[in-house]
């Protein structure tokens, strides 16, 4: 490994990576076979070069829609967090006012109590 310190939350997701890859290449080449034994006159060879490209479109279609869902997280995430600044600072801001007219309240209430 080097010199270098090890991540191992690289290391996790890496090896997440890896093995969501490898289930969604078992789903495709089940739905493969599922999908060729309804023609039952192909061939052996047709049948294994059809399931080995429906199993890569498979996949591919697979990491279009991961990407499309890591897009919409990022701007589901971005709305959510100028969401929550605005919030905090209508928050903000009303706790000052608020604490303005307490301040002043106490004030106007020590000024007319004073004889």
């Amino acid at each position: 490994m080097g010199e270098r310190p090890v991540d191992a939350g690289a290391l996790i997701h890496e090896l997440e990576g890896h093995l969501l890859i490898e289930a969604t290449r078992g789903e495709g080449r089940a739905e493969a076979g599922r999908f060729t034994r309804q023609f039952g006159w192909l061939t052996d060879s047709q049948r294994a070069e059809i399931e080995e490209r429906f199993a890569e479109e498979y996949v591919s279609l697979a990491r279009v829609s991961w990407r499309r869902t890591v897009q919409r997280g990022a701007e589901l995430r971005g709305e959510y967090e100028e969401a929550y600044r605005v919030l905090r600072r209508r928050l903000v801001a009303v706790c000052l006012i608020g604490m303005a007219l307490l301040i002043s309240a106490v004030v106007l209430t020590v000024s007319l109590a004073r004889p």
